[in-house]
């Protein structure tokens, strides 16, 4: 089966892999800064995310398999290959699997290592979402903000509620598996994995996701990764702080 995307332009191609919970949908403005710069972009929906096929097999060695099907189906070679939290995971293990098919990777504030879980507050929210009496996305969010209490957050959530037809929303995403496997979203990186290619990995100052101790873990599986710091910006750091994320990534591949 085959992701769905949404794809920008024309050029080089530009694959770019969204965070869990999320969508290719989340990328789209920060897509065609890219497309104008000579890049096809990508904006990729993940398995059981976005309007991608749902699957009862959700880990990272398939998630890598489900893009390099990607790659091949649509002819694209020396890729440039982002990936924000766990897309980042799985831009990670897939450069690192196929070196060959990747020109350059950027890492958004996601580390090769192992992450406990910490979504089930937000999984419950979403559960909790009954569109037999819900109508509208402000009802939605009103159940939501009994779990979730941060607005930026809910209103990221919330793009994955969708018209089912006229009269009926629902999620577009496979909560039943996501929530079943979310245990795979933390796991790290093999142990022996390697990509000598060029890498960036970009953090937000106010995130905890790379620290300090992080950057020889990353150095040890991308010996030739640089940490760029995103000032003003926690783990949304693309879309906190767009302006300094898209000026250093577009430096680091204009290098």
């Amino acid at each position: 089966m085959l992701l769905h995307s949404n794809i920008l332009g024309k050029g080089k191609p530009f694959i770019i892999l969204h965070g869990f919970l999320g969508s290719g949908d989340n990328w789209k403005t920060l897509g065609l800064q890219f497309s104008e710069k000579g890049y096809q972009v990508h904006l990729i929906d993940q398995r059981n995310h976005g309007k991608s096929f749902h699957d009862p097999e959700f880990n990272y060695d398939v998630m890598a398999k489900d893009l390099k099907h990607y790659c091949e189906s649509y002819g694209l070679e020396s890729i440039v290959l982002l990936g924000h939290s766990m897309g980042g995971k799985t831009a990670m293990l897939f450069a690192t699997k196929y070196p060959e098919m990747v020109s350059k990777l950027v890492v958004a504030d996601i580390s090769p290592r192992y992450y406990p879980i910490h979504h089930d507050r937000i999984l419950a929210g979403l559960a909790a979402l009954d569109f037999n009496e819900i109508t509208t996305r402000g009802q939605a969010d009103k159940v939501l903000s009994q779990y979730v209490g941060d607005f930026g957050t809910r209103q990221f959530l919330l793009k994955n509620i969708d018209r089912i037809d006229k009269n009926t929303l629902g999620l577009k995403l496979n909560l039943e598996v996501l929530t079943s496997e979310v245990g795979e979203v933390g796991e790290p990186l093999p142990m022996h994995a390697r990509f000598d290619g060029d890498t960036l990995f970009l953090r937000g100052d106010r995130s905890e996701y790379i620290s300090i101790q992080d950057e020889s873990i990353i150095k040890n599986h991308f010996p030739k990764a640089e940490v760029v710091t995103i000032t003003n910006a926690g783990h949304w750091l693309h879309a906190e702080n767009p302006t300094d994320f898209f000026n250093e990534v577009m430096q680091f591949l204009n290098k």
